[in-house]
């Protein structure tokens, strides 16, 4: 699928994806760093990426230093779980998606903050994870675009019920990765003419304006089988492998944790009582 809106052959555009994983998911079990993902990005020309982490905000000084050191524009974003659906919420802090449980919080924060966020409805009707489905036309209201999914082959492709939502009220689509691997970076994504200066709010005024042009080809046979393998097979054993990792380490931690005395209520420490009772005894023992 590539298509395009009020676009001109004489300007310069660049390359965007606004929905990326790396290993500092909390939630996820991905093989590559942040770095490695900018490495990519610089290769492959992009100019905006959005790391966005499963219900944490990816706030890492030196990587974002770094971006802006290759000129790669690095919006701080997060792919938040409201309600049981999926949204991505672009231009926040750790602080501000702490308040975020459900949709009518969304819209409070929306009204709040305004056009200095952008939030998109990720993978909208796919049947696995956390894909909104028809409830999107209740919450449309919370969303500023609807993503094109990269997973998508001939009749299977659930992006048309979502490009037919998106026409109906009025919301761009943009094209992203959604990248669990890096070698899934790079093929799908959205393009905008380069603005003036390279700044989150002149990316989202071209976001909303439409002046845009989407790239997401077709999976290959390969990438299909490759995919199905890692989202029935190799992503749940890694995951399940990594909350165990997580139980152990804290189990441990636990274990090794200097006990302390208690404090009781008149301020004695256990401690001391228990001192004081086994001097009563040894002293009733030699009576």
């Amino acid at each position: 699928m590539s298509t395009s809106k009020n676009t001109s052959k004489n300007e310069d555009w660049i390359k965007i994806d606004l929905h990326i994983h790396t290993h500092d998911d909390p939630k996820d079990v991905v093989d590559y760093s942040a770095h490695q993902l900018l490495e990519r990005a610089r290769n492959l020309g992009f100019g905006v990426l959005a790391i966005t982490l499963h219900d944490a905000v990816f706030d890492r000084p030196e990587v974002f230093a770094d971006a802006a050191a290759m000129g790669i524009l690095l919006i701080p974003a997060a792919e938040m779980r409201l309600e049981g659906a999926d949204v991505i919420v672009l231009n926040v802090n750790n602080e501000e998606i702490a308040q975020l449980k459900t949709f009518n919080d969304l819209r409070r924060f929306r009204a709040h903050r305004g056009d200095s966020i952008f939030t998109i409805a990720p993978h909208p009707f796919y049947v696995l994870g956390g894909s909104i489905g028809s409830r999107l036309f209740r919450e449309i209201d919370c969303f500023d675009a609807i993503e094109i999914c990269h997973f998508h082959k001939g009749l299977f492709n659930p992006n048309r019920r979502a490009a037919r939502v998106a026409a109906r009220f009025g919301k761009p689509m943009v094209a992203t990765s959604d990248a669990h691997r890096l070698h899934g970076f790079g093929r799908n994504y959205t393009s905008i003419p380069r603005p003036s200066e390279l700044t989150v709010g002149n990316i989202f005024a071209a976001l909303r304006s439409g002046q845009i042009r989407l790239t997401s080809p077709a999976a290959s046979i390969v990438d299909l089988v490759s995919a199905i393998y890692f989202i029935f097979l190799a992503h749940p054993f890694r995951t399940r492998r990594k909350r165990a990792a997580v139980a152990s380490h804290a189990r441990c931690h636990v274990e090794r944790r200097p006990r302390h005395p208690a404090i009781g209520r008149n301020g004695e420490a256990a401690g001391f009582l228990d001192s004081a009772r086994n001097d009563k005894v040894d002293l009733e023992s030699r009576s």
